[in-house]
């Protein structure tokens, strides 16, 4: 016996599926709670949901979603890499260009108080 849907009533709608859901929340978090570990979980979990709702021949619904959370997976990622790269220029530069930290005054005047109690 197969089920057959009453007239005037409408089929269930197709159920959306998890993983894009989770690619979606993943993705939401890498850009505020955990970012780079949300991003990159993300970035694996929406082609792979994408590639089951695809099997699913339109029993799964959720390719947007998933869509969703690989795009904010990959904003994710390079925002975390331009804040690293930002990073390293702030802190590197000085230090190549001789000044510390601090800058020349401080390093210059840490270093004869040091030199002053040896």
């Amino acid at each position: 016996m197969t089920e057959q849907t009453p007239p005037g009533a409408t089929p269930a709608p197709a159920p959306t599926n998890t993983m894009a859901i989770l690619s979606l929340v993943a993705g939401i978090a890498g850009l505020s709670l955990l970012p780079f570990v949300g991003s990159v979980v993300a970035v694996i979990l929406g082609p792979i949901a994408k590639r089951d709702i695809a099997a699913s021949s339109g029993a799964q619904t959720g390719e947007g979603l998933a869509t969703a959370g690989t795009i904010l997976g990959w904003v994710g990622i390079g925002l975390t890499v331009l804040g690293v790269c930002i990073t390293g220029v702030a802190v590197l530069l000085p230090l190549l260009l001789g000044l510390g930290l601090w800058g020349a005054d401080s390093a210059s005047s840490s270093l004869l108080s040091l030199a002053a109690f040896a």
